[in-house]
């Protein structure tokens, strides 16, 4: 996969922000509350639209080259 530009977007940021959330749920004993998953659910969304940004982005810069 060829590297692209984030454009300037935190998504490096909230990746490791989600992943940080799931390491602490993977090595807790007990229930999750929803309060967490609706964290780690947030944190996705975002995600995805910074990825839906970036390559609509991508997209753009690519035509115009």
């Amino acid at each position: 996969m060829r590297h692209l530009p984030d454009h300037g977007l935190p998504l490096v940021q909230l990746k490791e922000q989600r992943r940080d959330l799931v390491v602490a749920l993977q090595n807790r004993v007990g229930p999750v509350s929803g309060w967490e998953l609706m964290q780690i659910a947030a944190i996705q969304q975002a995600i995805s639209a910074f990825e839906d940004v970036i390559a609509d982005l991508d997209a753009e810069m690519e035509a115009a080259a």
